[in-house]
């Protein structure tokens, strides 16, 4: 293919919008549809990466997984950091791992932030040199991740605003970049153009506001009862806590919430209300990822029902990239 763009379909949408539907339809193996077989998947959920957060994720089940491969799946403990960069690295690698075997990379999930920076690349920020990176981690080791949030704050309250206390790595490397440049983080904006190594054709799953609240309301009562709370407990009882990156996430942070908030152990909590408080903060995400993803040029919305509409849109670029279907009798 010499230097040819690597052709890679791109799956957005809200949660609970039926992105794994989509995929599933479209390429597992087993589909009615002439790409069965014919693509992988690259996970873009922020949560999807961590091992043992299964029912609160939707992560794909083992059947799915047989029939279509998907990639950035189980990578790391729940006490991991995993972030843009990471998906970006491990997403590029996929990408041309599976393109390599013939297929269709498809990068298909709901962290928007993720996609955005696989689609137009990191912004490049500059490096610090050996001295302040040591400066800067002393400090760190003696004055404690809570100062060290407050020194960012002053200098750079954007990217402190998006930070956990917790997340170490990330205000060192912030604190490294104004040191460096003299200009904070935030300011190093992504590039307004498409990375030129693929070629994308972004789709966006659209459904009606109140339908796609209903769709949340229910998954997450399907997921207490498919034992969203004993997954929880496990993960406790294995020494994870709310402080760890994983255990933020939202469908596992509420248990942690309600028991803080009613004074109990996490064992008694009332489910209930738990239930109430996850459909609340996914409703909440579902709407910052829908404005998110608006914002984006180059991404075509199509109803999410409209299986016909997506894959004409998927035929039509494929030509365009004399890419797979140039395999139609």
């Amino acid at each position: 293919m010499g230097t040819s763009p690597i052709p890679v379909l791109v799956v957005f949408g809200p949660t609970a919008s039926g992105k794994t539907s989509v995929v599933e339809r479209l390429f597992s193996a087993n589909a009615q549809s002439f790409y069965a077989g014919k693509a992988e998947i690259i996970s873009a959920d922020s949560m999807q990466v961590y091992k043992g957060l299964n029912i609160g994720t939707a992560k794909p089940d083992a059947n799915l997984l047989e029939k279509l491969p998907h990639h950035l799946i189980d990578m790391c403990s729940p006490r991991e950091q995993f972030g843009t960069g990471e998906f970006v690295r491990y997403a590029d690698e996929a990408c041309k791992n599976i393109f390599a075997k013939g297929k269709l990379p498809v990068v298909a999930g709901g962290t928007a932030f993720y996609i955005k920076n696989f689609m137009y690349g990191l912004p490049i920020t500059p490096e610090a040199d050996e001295d302040t990176r040591n400066r800067i981690k002393h400090e760190m080791q003696e004055q404690g991740a809570a100062i060290m949030l407050e020194k960012l704050r002053i200098v750079d309250p954007v990217t402190a605003e998006k930070l956990h206390i917790h997340d170490e790595y990330r205000i060192k490397r912030a604190l490294e970049v104004y040191e460096a440049s003299g200009k904070p983080l935030s300011e190093f904006e992504l590039s307004a153009k498409l990375r030129s190594d693929y070629a994308f054709c972004a789709i966006a799953l659209e459904r009606p506001r109140e339908e796609l609240y209903e769709r949340i309301n229910a998954r997450v009562c399907e997921m207490m009862h498919d034992g969203l709370f004993d997954e929880v407990k496990k993960l406790v009882e294995q020494g994870y806590t709310e402080n760890d990156p994983g255990m933020r996430a939202i469908g596992y942070g509420e248990f942690f919430a309600v028991a803080k908030k009613q004074g109990c152990d996490l064992s008694q909590v009332d489910t209930d209300e738990v239930i109430r408080l996850i459909q609340t903060n996914s409703r909440k995400y579902a709407k910052r990822q829908i404005t998110f993803i608006k914002a984006l040029k180059d991404v075509e919305w199509i109803s999410a029902g409209n299986a016909e509409g997506i894959e004409k849109k998927l035929s039509e670029f494929l030509q365009k990239q004399h890419f797979l279907t140039n395999q139609k009798e």
